[in-house]
């Protein structure tokens, strides 16, 4: 009699157990979607911070200063080659900002380019 009653009572335990397991892994779902919409806020207002400077179509010494300093986060984030190499160039240059690396990144970040204008035959 005590072990069929023991029986009985080992069934609602077993089954509160199981029941916990599934709520443990509906919690680390939850988590698990909560982090990954956070990176992926993180990632687009990193995006976001590297296109501002480029709005105007020239990048001045304090633009070049905060788009070197993007580059890690960017390359951290994950952001693909069309941002990291652009900004390198940027990074990596020494008085002149590179054209092309400006234009590149306004691509990456869908700005139109500013032309640039043509000489004068004047």
């Amino acid at each position: 009699m005590n072990r069929r009653l023991l029986t009985l009572l080992a069934v609602p335990l077993f089954l509160a157990l199981a029941g916990c397991s599934q709520v443990g892994d509906a919690a680390k779902g939850i988590a698990s979607e909560a982090a990954s919409q956070a990176g992926s806020a993180a990632v687009a207002e990193l995006r976001e911070q590297i296109c501002a400077p480029l709005q105007d179509g020239t990048v001045s010494e304090q633009d070049k200063q905060i788009l070197s300093g993007l580059l890690v986060a960017a390359e951290g984030a994950g952001l693909p080659v069309e941002y990291i190499t652009p900004l390198e160039g940027i990074a990596e240059s020494g008085d002149q900002v590179p054209n092309e690396s400006v234009t590149a990144l306004q691509e990456a970040c869908g700005i139109a380019p500013t032309p640039t204008p043509a000489p004068s035959n004047g």
